[in-house]
């Protein structure tokens, strides 16, 4: 049967990238699970295909039934014309937050924290390999962790997800 909603993964195999990626399992099993109470495990058996770009092949070779998978990446490879973008079915995007981050160790000289900031934020974008890959972008942009990445935080939260640094 054709999926056409996030509630016709009920009883399929659904590809995700890794247990431990945010936008690649972790985010979509929890708005599966809050927004149409589905369950990984228990309603739709997650399957991992490793990277995104796996995922979306995948579901354009009908290899897969359904994958989650990063609308950035998603785009890019739209952009790059990697696939007919007929080929597959958006049927759910979740609220956009930042793919990747920068960051820099607080106790770090602030001279040196403003020269860093300075590389980022002064970067020659145009002409540039990045510019050439992440077109819409067109610039590094300050992020704040608390804000932008709360979405984050809520749903390791609500799935129980926790880092242990060493």
């Amino acid at each position: 049967r054709p999926i056409k909603t996030p509630a016709d993964v009920q009883g399929q195999k659904t590809r995700f990238t890794a247990s431990t990626r945010t936008a690649g399992f972790q985010e979509p099993a929890a708005i599966l699970k809050a927004d149409f109470n589905l369950e990984a495990k228990r309603d739709f058996e997650p399957v991992f295909s490793g990277k995104h770009d796996n995922s979306i092949l995948g579901v354009v070779n009908k290899d897969y039934e359904a994958a989650a998978v990063a609308n950035s990446v998603l785009n890019r490879m739209i952009d790059r014309k990697v696939f007919d973008p007929a080929k597959i079915r958006s049927i759910y995007k979740s609220e956009t937050f930042p793919t990747t981050g920068y960051g820099y160790a607080y106790n770090l000289d602030p001279k040196l924290v403003e020269k860093i900031k300075e590389a980022f934020f002064k970067f020659p974008w145009e002409g540039s390999a990045l510019a050439a890959e992440f077109k819409k972008e067109g610039k590094f942009i300050p992020i704040e962790y608390k804000k932008d990445w709360a979405v984050l935080r809520k749903i390791d939260e609500a799935t129980g997800v926790k880092y242990t640094c060493k």
